[in-house]
């Protein structure tokens, strides 16, 4: 399962991010999302589980919860779905 977590502090990075989840089930991978241009955390991220019943415990264990200064939020990710298949002209 594939969880969408938001409000990550400023300095995490994708090992940070995988060693805080792992503790509650295996994380096949993790990904904190940067900033293009600065470089900088833009404070979420996506970690995947192989267990779908531990990436619900997860949820259940860290969404809403406050960690640092800010407040986590951890679901299920949605698929997204392309807005316009066709290419677009450039003139």
């Amino acid at each position: 399962m594939l969880l969408f977590v938001t409000g990550l502090m400023d300095d995490m990075d994708d090992v940070d991010l995988k060693e805080m989840f792992e503790l509650y089930g295996q994380v096949d991978t993790a990904r904190v999302i940067y900033d293009k241009y600065t470089k900088k955390s833009r404070g979420f991220g996506f970690i995947e589980m192989t267990n779908d019943d531990e990436a619900k415990e997860v949820i259940g264990l860290f969404n809403n919860v406050t960690f640092g200064r800010r407040k986590l939020t951890v679901q299920k990710a949605e698929q997204q779905t392309p807005q316009n298949s066709a290419p677009k002209r450039r003139w």
